[in-house]
C-alpha cells in the first residue's frame, strides 16, 4: 500500500515539505536532510507533468515519498497524473460534494469510477509489471485529498467528506481568508472562526484533516487539534532564509 496512506491509517501524524522550484536535486536534498515526505506544488510551483515526474523519481530514489498538488481537478490532467505514477494527490479549490464526487470518479477505474484505461503501458503499473494494478492496487494505493479553501467549502464540508474515494480534507488557510476578503489576515477573528468551524465539522463527520503550518498554529498545536498531515517549509523559503543568514554573517564579519 501507498506508505503515506498506510501511515495515516495507522494514526500517525505525517509531516512534509513543499517542492516549489521543480528541481530534482533540491527535492533530494530535502529528503536526505530530514524531510522524507515531499509535496510537489503543481498549482503554484515551477514545472509541468514531466518536471513533476523527475522530482518524484529523485525523492523516491532517495528513499522518500511524494505527494502532488495538481493545478486543478481537470479530468484529463488527473488521468495523466495517475498514469505517470502519482498515487498521493491534493486537488485545490473543491467547494462542493458534486466537485469532490467528479474528482473521485475520475481517479478510479470502473466500477468505482470512470478513469480511462491504459494500465499495462503506464508508469503507475510499473509498465505492466503489476498485473493487479487496475483491478485492486490502484484503488488501494490512492490517497486523494481535496482542498477546503473557500467559505463555500466550509458550508459543504460534511457532504464533501462523505464522498466515497475522498480520503482527506486539506485546509488552505490563506485562500480561505481571501474568500471572505481577509487575504493575508489569517489571524483576524473571521478566518479563525472559519478554521474552528472546519475542525468541528470534520470531527463530527469523522473526516481526516490536513493543512499547512501557519495561521498562528505550529506543528504541535495542529497535531493536538486533530490534523493528520501537515506541510511546513518550502525549498524557496529555505533557500531565502539560508542566503539571508549567510549574508548577515558576512556583513557582521566584515564590519570595521
Amino acid at each position: 500500500m501507498n506508505s503515506i496512506k498506510k501511515r495515516l491509517m495507522a494514526g500517525e501524524f505525517v509531516t512534509a515539505a513543499w517542492a516549489e522550484l521543480g528541481s530534482p536535486d533540491n527535492a533530494e536534498i530535502l529528503v536526505r536532510h530530514g524531510w522524507p515526505v515531499v509535496v510537489i506544488d503543481g498549482e503554484h510551483g515551477i514545472g509541468d507533468l514531466e518536471h513533476w515526474v523527475a522530482v518524484a523519481r529523485a525523492v523516491e530514489a532517495a528513499g522518500g515519498d511524494v505527494v502532488l498538488r495538481v493545478p486543478d481537478g481537470n479530468e484529463s490532467l488527473l488521468k495523466r497524473v495517475l498514469d505517470r505514477g502519482f498515487n498521493s494527490i491534493i486537488v485545490p479549490q473543491v467547494n462542493s460534494a458534486k466537485q469532490a464526487r467528479e474528482i473521485a470518479e475520475a481517479c478510479r477505474y470502473p466500477g468505482l469510477g470512470r478513469r480511462g484505461y491504459a494500465a499495462p503501458i503506464v508508469r503507475a503499473s510499473h509498465f505492466g509489471a503489476r498485473p493487479n494494478y487496475a483491478r485492486t492496487e490502484a484503488h488501494e494505493d490512492l490517497l486523494l485529498m481535496v482542498q477546503c479553501e473557500h467559505v463555500e467549502a466550509v458550508d459543504n464540508l460534511a457532504e464533501i467528506a462523505a464522498v466515497k474515494g475522498i480520503d482527506m480534507l486539506f485546509v488552505g488557510p490563506n485562500d480561505l481568508s481571501g474568500s471572505i476578503d481577509r487575504l493575508e489576515r489569517m489571524m483576524e477573528a473571521e478566518p479563525q472562526s472559519l478554521l474552528k468551524r472546519i475542525e468541528t465539522s470534520a470531527k463530527g463527520a469523522g473526516a481526516a484533516l490536513g493543512t499547512i503550518v501557519g495561521a498562528g498554529r505550529g506543528w504541535a498545536q495542529l497535531r493536538d487539534l486533530g490534523y493528520r498531515f501537515v506541510i511546513g517549509p518550502n525549498d524557496v523559503s529555505l533557500l531565502c532564509a539560508g542566503a539571508t543568514q549567510a549574508a548577515k554573517e558576512r556583513d557582521e564579519a566584515l564590519k570595521v
